[in-house]
């Protein structure tokens, strides 16, 4: 077992079939996926129960006992303490993976460094047809380019060049060694909003801690099937307030994680 990539997924079912599906067309086999869902549904329960045989990787799954809202950190904790593999990946339920996602990850992942990938941000249009179709071949660079998405570059694959621009981390595309994150007790489980603490906390942490960045940038591509934007602003002001003494404090291990009163 080479790689665990962690699926963080709230109700799109649609969704994660496709990234299932584009998961099963990997030109490298021999990964995990961890289903981390933020959620407590039945539905997910029948698909895997109904659907797991049918992939060529094993499939786990972690849930709430009960859907209490926001809790991404919490249920990314549970699936980190399951996973098999040495090398972790993070993707979200409305991402799917290049052909070539699972082959960079494995190649380029080692301790020291955190990486971070970005997103083509798939258009409305050109969603609703892979949805239908459920084609996942057809996105290609050319698809895409001609497409009426945004961040088209990010979808232009390359084994041969390397960026060195520091991007951070976005929570939809990146990996690490797990021992990583075992150092710092996971993710803080704190932050009960979106945005911030599955990305922005996990990074500075992770620099603070002494890893260097590695970009993964037109290597490890991820498409970001469109959907209306669900971050709200004044979420993103609490949690930078509630980020902002532990930055003072350089609370690289927190608290709140997979161990708990640190």
């Amino acid at each position: 077992m080479e790689l665990s990539i962690i699926i963080s997924y709230y109700k799109a079912l649609d969704n994660l079939k496709l990234i299932l599906s584009a998961l099963n067309m990997q030109s490298k086999q021999g990964f995990e996926v961890v289903i981390s869902e933020d959620d407590c549904s039945d539905v997910t329960d029948d698909f895997i129960k109904n659907e797991a045989q049918y992939y060529n990787f094993r499939i786990l799954h972690t849930k709430q006992k009960e859907d209490n809202g926001f809790r991404k950190c919490e249920m990314l904790n549970k699936s980190v303490r399951i996973a098999n593999a040495d090398k972790v990946v993070f993707i979200d339920g409305d991402c799917i993976p290049h052909k070539h996602f699972v082959k960079t990850y494995v190649k380029l992942i080692e301790s020291g460094y955190f990486y971070c990938g970005r997103r083509v941000m798939l258009g409305k249009q050109i969603s609703d047809k892979l949805k239908e179709s459920k084609e996942i071949e057809k996105l290609s660079f050319l698809n895409v380019l001609f497409s009426d998405s945004k961040k088209k570059k990010e979808g232009f694959y390359s084994s041969v060049l390397n960026f060195k621009k520091d991007r951070g981390i976005l929570g939809c595309n990146w990996g690490v060694m797990k021992e990583h994150l075992l150092a710092l007790n996971g993710f803080d489980e704190d932050y009960k909003i979106a945005s911030v603490g599955e990305d922005t906390d996990i990074e500075w942490r992770l620099r603070n801690s002494g890893l260097k960045m590695a970009s993964v940038k037109n290597k490890a591509i991820v498409y970001h099937i469109f959907h209306e934007e669900c971050y709200c602003k004044n979420g993103l002001r609490l949690n930078m307030e509630l980020m902002q003494p532990k930055k003072e404090n350089n609370a690289i291990v927190c608290k709140n994680g997979l161990s708990k009163g640190l």
